[in-house]
């Protein structure tokens, strides 16, 4: 406000000097109860502007569900949210700093339920991408010690109890996140204490609930990983002779995961890993500092606290079982009928076998492959190949029609090019 003075009729009169971004619709809003909503996901900052039809206790519910990810302010002021419609009569708009975008994004929704919803995951998404390449992200719930600060990240599929494990372990242990780890070059973690997305009915949206009101304890000062899980969640099988108080469940089964059976299982679950310098070789180094990943084979969340609870002690790093393979591939026209590999991301050799991360999978070749991928470097003719290939594993009868059927396949799989296709 400028300053005071007095209309003709002797009322007070205000005149407003709008901060830069601001306009006076924004005001309006301010003075009659909508606030922006602060928050900060993983380092980058955003701010939400509800639509006129999300009411104050609305906003309020989701200011508490927030609450541990409560942000300083962002330097955007989100536009005008769209007006409510029959149809979508909830609104909001979200703006944050973006090196990739506008900065902006609006939401509609046919319920308050569902625009909270839409809220997290666009902004758990927009936050993924700006820390491409710079952090290393699990598709995990993640619990750490109080004491020493020692994160357990619960990798899983989306639907497969990860929320459930989160709000189950951080009655004990601090709550890190129910949807993404992110690990720092040094180990560090990033926490991300979101609402937790707790399921209602078929086809409904999912709840956000604040880690307060679920009494979950607070993540520690300085988390760093400790340890990485893959879910694995069964059915226990009910015997139709007992009643549900009778019933026995099997005790969880924890087992640690071969090198190239643990890769194959994190990339698809890990936010942009393809993004950050050596894909492979970073998350092997990942797993070294980890002593290897596990997997915990369970029917009821409420047991994975004494299943998991070695985890959380300090161990050994694992000594190297992988080596970086070669990627240099040669550019240029292939002659027709020849073939060469594709330039990959990275790749690794694993014992015999050789994981290739390309665009958007990572390929696991056994048997000739790897000697295939080898001999690939630059173009070859089929002979070649099949002669390279022989003088490593051997001529028996047939083998020809074998490297050739095996060097299809894997121009199938993108693995190779051919010239002339």
């Amino acid at each position: 406000m400028s300053g005071e003075d007095r209309a003709p009729g002797g009322e007070p009169r205000f005149d407003w000097d709008f901060p830069n971004g601001w306009d006076a619709r924004l005001f309006e809003d301010l003075l009659s109860g909508g606030e922006l909503l602060w928050i900060d996901v993983l380092g980058t900052q955003f701010a939400v502007r509800w639509g006129r039809s999300v009411t104050e206790e609305q906003q309020q519910n989701m200011r508490s569900a927030w609450a541990r990810c409560a942000g300083s302010g962002a330097p955007l002021i989100p536009p005008l949210p769209k007006e409510p419609t029959e149809a979508l009569p909830f609104s909001a708009s979200v703006s944050y700093l973006s090196m990739y975008d506008g900065g902006t994004f609006a939401l509609q929704a046919a319920s308050f339920e569902e625009l909270a919803e839409n809220v997290t995951s666009r902004v758990t998404v927009a936050a993924i991408l700006e820390n491409a390449g710079e952090l290393m992200m699990l598709h995990a719930c993640a619990v750490a010690s109080p004491v020493t600060g020692a994160v357990v990240a619960l990798v899983a599929k989306l639907g497969t109890g990860k929320t459930t494990a989160a709000s189950v372990l951080a009655g004990t242990y601090g709550y890190v996140s129910d949807e993404t780890v992110a690990i720092g070059p040094d180990g560090s973690v990033v926490p991300y204490p979101k609402p937790l997305s707790v399921k209602q009915g078929p086809g409904e949206p999912k709840h956000q609930v604040g880690p307060d009101e679920l009494g979950l304890q607070p993540a520690p000062a300085k988390p760093f990983i400790q340890s990485i899980v893959l879910l694995d969640r069964v059915d226990a099988a009910p015997r139709a002779d007992l009643s549900a108080d009778q019933q026995d469940r099997p005790a969880p089964v924890l087992r640690q995961l071969p090198l190239a059976d643990a890769l194959l299982a994190l990339i698809p679950d890990s936010s942009s890993q393809g993004e950050i310098d050596e894909p492979l070789q970073s998350l092997c180094r990942l797993i070294d500092r980890v002593g290897g990943v596990w997997q915990v084979t369970y029917s009821e969340a409420a047991d994975l606290p004494q299943a998991l609870e070695p985890l959380f002690r300090k161990r050994r790093r694992s000594k190297p079982e992988w080596t970086a393979a070669g990627t240099e591939t040669e550019s240029g026209a292939i002659p027709d009928g020849w073939f060469r590999r594709v330039e990959p991301k990275d790749a690794v050799a694993v014992g015999d076998d050789l994981l290739v991360m390309l665009e958007s999978e990572i390929v696991r070749l056994s048997g000739i492959g790897p000697a295939i991928w080898e001999a690939t470097a630059s173009a070859v003719p089929l002979d070649q190949l099949a002669d390279e290939v022989g003088a490593r594993h051997g001529q028996p009868e047939g083998y020809r029609a074998a490297v050739a059927a095996a060097a299809g396949q894997l121009t199938a799989e993108s693995v190779l090019e051919q010239g002339g296709n």
